[in-house]
């Protein structure tokens, strides 16, 4: 089966296109001084349009993970969040706080989603 790479970087992929499935590296901001209402619009904009250059959208997200730095932000978080998933395709869901690779990142998001 064919493997396809899109956006080749020296380290990663963005994206990896496997028997259907579509899968992105975790999704930083690359506006770190915006608040996390910001960073998480930018974030899920970022993943809207890798899904479409891999063929699909948000309405086929097979699973989605988020990471916060901070759980205070987690209401702020999810009010863009709630704004932006579709209604009846909600995907299963994690959201855990953790370390960055850098600290003026505030979320990270990372999606697997059917082609």
């Amino acid at each position: 089966m064919e493997i396809k790479r899109l956006h080749l970087g020296k380290r990663l992929s963005e994206v990896t296109i496997h028997n259907g499935t579509v899968y992105l590296a975790g999704q930083i901001a690359s506006d770190t001084t915006q608040d996390i209402v910001g960073q998480t619009r930018e974030v899920l904009s970022t993943i809207d349009r890798l899904l479409a250059d891999a063929g699909t959208d948000k309405t086929r997200i097979l699973m989605l993970q988020i990471y916060i730095t901070d759980m205070a932000n987690f209401p702020r978080m999810n009010e863009v969040y709630d704004a932006w998933i579709v209604q009846g395709h909600q995907p299963p869901r994690a959201t855990v706080q953790a370390a960055l690779a850098s600290p003026a990142c505030l979320v990270e998001i990372v999606v697997t989603a059917a082609q």
